[in-house]
């Protein structure tokens, strides 16, 4: 693992306002697992982009295997050696698991006049069980897990004599086994020299897998270390420039005589959501817990009405009907969804545009649009939530995720909803913007609001709830005071079958 398979020297690129790479250095060996880390806006991407093609460096030099590489396209890179599995996969749910492998490079007969589909299952067989990995090539690759889908895109990589892989986020919406299977994967082609960057906030895993950690810190290379010889604690403060403590907590920051706010009984929406029923009172921290497919998100769903259910809802003590998510923001909730880009933000519109569309009615009431109430509104969030923006004008699409969470987040604070509800609210976000949000949440619940807040990390949700509520198999399975709440009994409760 001594031979550089690739290397980057004072990489520099600039976009509108932004300078977002400044004489960044990397390299990468063969077989070696290389951690590229940072908070959002860093340069990770930015620079993997570079790499990989998708748009040119403005200046310093790319060597690849020895030779100077300057691709002008990710197909071009990908010919080359070099691929890159992003965390919003780049696959067809409707192909089959064969179909999405070879895509563009099908198998033919009788002179390519005809597909030979028995010959591609075959050519996708040899290949995953050259890969270790055990999936039925004919089943339609939306039938599979995540997870699964995500070994499906590596594999593809695979097949094109691949030297460099870069993995983006992998295991973001992975679980515990799907994870261990991932880096048996990855250490295996790593014993057969493909070198690998790996991006991630989830530090602990870094410390698994990787062999060398990067760090990025706006823009600039911060150094360059073995990761056994790097602790957590200096990584972070590598990445952010200060030390950040996360600790659980201890009591509840919310008062024994706080008021209910929102009542929900014998919830019933699916098979997801099977009779479920808690309470949440002002300036609370309600956490839900539970394994992936326990029905958290889809409770939340169905209480927004964005799913058809049954059941009780009171809002501040009166009894409400909830069909649509418009009938619940008129009560006052707000719901940042878990895939922001798709249920909570417009990624080609502004920063004002998104942070003002559900308040127009409140900021402009007449039929003229006040367009100075809707900068100072946005403004004043931006500032508040400090959100990373060259300007409110910027698209959202271009800003990290840390901060397009964030814009969501002022969204809602705009609207002035006093019932938020989280749903993973920090996934996919560095560990600095992580602590800033928590830091808003504190806040907000100060202020008397109250949040509802799902989360896949424990630790997360000892850090910040006043109360655990666990769920499993689409019902409540325990509601834990945070003074008894440890792993342990989350854990227990969420494998808990009834």
């Amino acid at each position: 693992m001594n031979n550089i398979v690739l290397s980057m020297k004072a990489i520099d690129k600039r976009f509108s306002g932004v300078h977002a790479l400044k004489k960044v250095d990397f390299t990468l060996k063969e077989g070696e697992i290389h951690a590229l880390v940072g908070e959002n806006g860093a340069g990770k991407s930015t620079l993997m982009k570079a790499l990989t093609g998708i748009f040119p460096k403005d200046s310093g030099e790319i060597l690849y295997r020895g030779k100077l590489f300057n691709p002008h396209s990710p197909k071009q890179a990908l010919t080359a050696g070099i691929a890159i599995v992003h965390q919003e996969l780049n696959m067809m749910d409707h192909l089959t698991v064969a179909q999405n492998l070879f895509i563009g490079r099908e198998s033919t007969k009788f002179n390519g006049l005809f597909l030979d589909a028995k010959q591609q299952n075959q050519r996708a067989r040899d290949l995953l069980k050259k890969l270790n990995m055990d999936i039925d090539v004919e089943l339609k690759l939306g039938d599979l897990t995540v997870g699964k889908q995500q070994m499906i895109e590596i594999a593809k990589a695979v097949s094109y004599n691949l030297k460099v892989l870069i993995l983006d986020e992998p295991t973001a919406a992975l679980t515990d086994t799907e994870i261990e299977d991932l880096f048996s994967i990855m250490r295996d082609l790593a014993s057969k020299g493909v070198g690998m960057i790996y991006i991630s906030h989830r530090l602990d895993e870094i410390g698994e897998i990787s062999d060398r950690v990067t760090v990025l810190r706006d823009g600039e290379l911060v150094g360059t270390e073995k990761t056994s010889e790097l602790t957590k604690e200096e990584m972070i403060n590598m990445m952010v420039g200060r030390v950040i403590y996360e600790k659980p907590k201890c009591k509840s920051n919310c008062p024994p005589d706080a008021p209910v706010v929102l009542k929900i009984s014998n919830l019933c929406a699916g098979s997801m959501v099977d009779n479920v029923s808690f309470d949440l009172h002002k300036g609370e921290i309600l956490g839900f817990a539970g394994l992936m497919g326990a029905g958290r998100t889809e409770t939340m769903r169905a209480l927004y009405g964005a799913d058809e259910s049954t059941g009780g809802i009171e809002v501040y003590g009166r009894k409400v009907s909830i069909k649509t998510p418009m009938d619940a923001v008129k009560l006052g909730i707000g719901y940042l969804s878990e895939d922001r880009k798709r249920y909570g933000l417009a990624t080609k519109l502004s920063v004002i545009e998104n942070s003002v569309m559900a308040s127009y009615e409140e900021l402009s009431p007449s039929m003229l649009i006040k367009e100075k109430v809707l900068i100072d509104s946005t403004n004043r969030y931006v500032e508040k939530l400090s959100i990373k923006t060259p300007s409110i004008d910027q698209f959202v699409r271009n800003l990290s995720g840390g901060n397009q969470q964030k814009v969501v987040i002022a969204k809602w604070l705009i609207k002035n909803s006093s019932i938020l509800i989280f749903d993973e609210p920090t996934r996919g976000i560095d560990v600095g913007a992580k602590s800033e949000i928590y830091a808003l949440m504190n806040e907000l619940v100060k202020e008397g609001k109250s949040i509802i807040m799902i989360s896949s990390e424990l630790g997360e949700v000892l850090r910040m709830s006043d109360r655990v509520v666990v769920m499993n198999e689409g019902r409540i399975t325990g509601i834990l005071d945070i003074e008894d709440a440890t792993q342990e009994k989350i854990m227990g409760l969420a494998t808990l079958y009834k």
